[in-house]
């Protein structure tokens, strides 16, 4: 997992979090409101849900980041989180600890230098599904 997740806050600016996602040479970010994780935003949401809508660059993470966040536990096995990564269909996952504080960001690139059990969540991750809408955030 990468342990220096950077993070942004919902009332930063969607240019803010490009910028930041340039920086640190990520696709995901964070959102963080104090000390709580309230959602996640990737570069696809924000091509997604602002610039396709004709929002611009001053427009807040709040009005494209995802509300919903899935996360693991940095104890839970490695087939574990793959299960679950492949359950719910998603590509990164927010890593917290016991406490629910943010202690990194596990990929499936992660998962795949680790090998076990990376074709089971790549199979279930890369499977068509509704689950996910692109076009408004995540209530």
């Amino acid at each position: 997992m990468t342990r220096d997740a950077k993070l942004v806050n919902p009332n930063d600016t969607i240019q803010d979090a490009a910028k930041l996602m340039k920086e640190c040479d990520c696709g995901v970010l964070p959102v963080r409101d104090g000390d709580r994780l309230v959602g996640m935003i990737t570069d696809r949401d924000i091509a997604v849900r602002c610039i396709a809508d004709g929002k611009g660059p001053n427009s807040k993470v709040r009005d494209a980041m995802s509300q919903e966040v899935k996360y693991c536990f940095e104890d839970e096995d490695i087939s574990q989180v793959c299960t679950n990564m492949s359950e719910i269909q998603v590509r990164r996952l927010p890593v917290m600890d016991r406490n629910k504080r943010l202690v990194g960001i596990v990929s499936l690139s992660d998962l795949v230098r680790q090998s076990a059990g990376t074709a089971k969540a790549l199979h279930g991750i890369a499977r068509p599904s509704q689950q996910h809408n692109q076009s408004s955030p995540a209530a």
